[in-house]
């Protein structure tokens, strides 16, 4: 009977564990995958599109437009007091913001 060196009577053991910790790797990543999915699906949004849907909205927020001239700052000032939508005092104080940059 041949004698079998101890790297090949491991071998089979070593095989078996990386075989069952990459199966337990797929069954988390699925199951993790579902419960995101149906937390989505609760909160009303539509998992597949989710991703899609968060970068429309953020490409359209104010903080990714572009920001307003001084000139349409101060038109809108204009209107705003026209309209008597702020105040007198406001309206001084907003135009010396829009004209300072801030």
């Amino acid at each position: 009977m041949p004698t079998t060196s101890t790297a090949t009577s491991i071998f089979p053991i070593i095989f078996v564990a990386a075989c069952v910790v990459v199966g337990l790797g797929f069954v988390i990543t699925i199951a993790l995958m579902i419960r995101n999915a149906h937390r989505i699906r609760h909160a009303g949004h539509d998992p597949f599109t989710l991703q899609a849907d968060l970068a429309t909205r953020a490409l359209e927020s104010d903080l990714l437009s572009p920001s307003k001239t001084t000139e349409q700052r101060l038109q809108e000032l204009d209107d705003l007091h026209r309209r008597r939508v702020i105040s007198p005092e406001e309206y001084v104080r907003a135009r010396e913001q829009a004209l300072s940059g801030r």
